[in-house]
C-alpha cells in the first residue's frame, strides 16, 4: 500500500504531541473523531482477543463527577472527548469461541484448519491463566490500544493526555461498570491544546536514541 505519511511527517507529529495539560473548547470534528474511534477498533491485541471496551464519556454531568476522582485534573471536563479504557475481567472459553466463530466467518476459513489455534487460545488464556493473571494480561492489551489511539491522534493533529491519576473503582461506580465484565484501567482526554498551556512549547526531555534503542 502507499504510505499514509512520510517518515518526516510522522517524526514531526510525534515531536509535536505532549501530555496536554490545558484544553480549549474546540470540538473534534465528527469525521476526525470517527477515525480515532476506528483506531481503537483496529488496535492489535494478543491472539486478537480484544479483551477491552472503550467508553466515550459524552455526558457532561458524568464527566463532572469523574473530575474529583481524577485528582481534579481539568482535562477530564475541558477536553473535547474523554475515553475510558476498560479491561475484561476474565476471558472464558465462550469468549474464545465467539472470536473463533467471527474469524471463521469473516475470513471464510475452514474451521477445522483453525481449530488448533482455538485450542491454543483456550489452553493458554481461558484455562491457562489464573484470574489475576488474566486481568493483568488484559490491562497490558489496553495499553497497546492507548498507544495506538494517541499516535493516531497526533498524526491527525489532535492533542491527548493519558490519565492514570484516577480512581478506577470510583470510575466504575460512576460509569455503571460495577457488576459487569469490565473495569477501568486508564483514561485519555482528547481535543485541542489551550493557548495558555505553558507546557506546549517546552522541549521534550528524552534519553538519546542510542541509549534506548540497542542493536544486538
Amino acid at each position: 500500500m502507499t504510505p499514509a505519511t512520510t517518515p518526516a511527517q510522522l517524526d514531526a507529529a510525534l515531536r509535536w504531541r505532549y501530555a496536554t495539560k490545558a484544553f480549549d473548547a474546540r470540538p473534534i470534528p465528527a469525521g476526525v473523531w470517527k477515525s480515532l474511534e476506528q483506531s481503537l477498533q483496529l488496535a492489535p491485541s494478543s491472539y486478537g482477543l480484544q479483551p477491552w471496551k472503550f467508553l466515550v464519556v459524552t455526558d457532561p454531568a458524568k464527566r463532572a463527577l469523574l473530575r474529583p476522582n481524577s485528582w481534579g485534573q481539568s482535562q477530564v471536563t475541558d477536553a473535547s472527548h474523554l475515553v475510558v479504557f476498560t479491561r475484561q475481567t476474565s476471558v472464558t472459553e465462550a469468549d474464545v469461541q465467539a472470536f473463533f466463530d467471527q474469524m471463521v466467518s469473516e475470513r471464510k476459513a475452514d474451521p477445522s484448519k483453525l481449530e488448533p489455534y482455538r485450542q491454543m487460545m483456550v489452553q493458554n488464556v481461558a484455562q491457562g491463566m489464573p484470574a489475576e493473571r488474566q486481568r493483568e494480561w488484559a490491562a497490558r492489551q489496553v495499553y497497546i490500544a492507548l498507544g495506538q489511539f494517541m499516535t493516531a491522534a497526533a498524526v491527525l493533529g489532535v492533542d491527548t493526555c493519558p490519565l492514570e491519576g484516577i480512581d478506577p473503582a470510583k470510575y466504575d461506580e460512576i460509569l455503571g461498570l460495577k457488576g459487569t465484565r469490565h473495569e477501568t484501567v486508564v483514561a485519555c482526554a482528547a481535543g485541542y491544546r489551550s493557548a495558555d498551556d505553558k507546557y506546549a512549547g517546552m522541549a521534550k526531555v528524552r534519553r538519546p536514541l542510542d541509549q534506548v534503542v540497542v542493536r544486538v
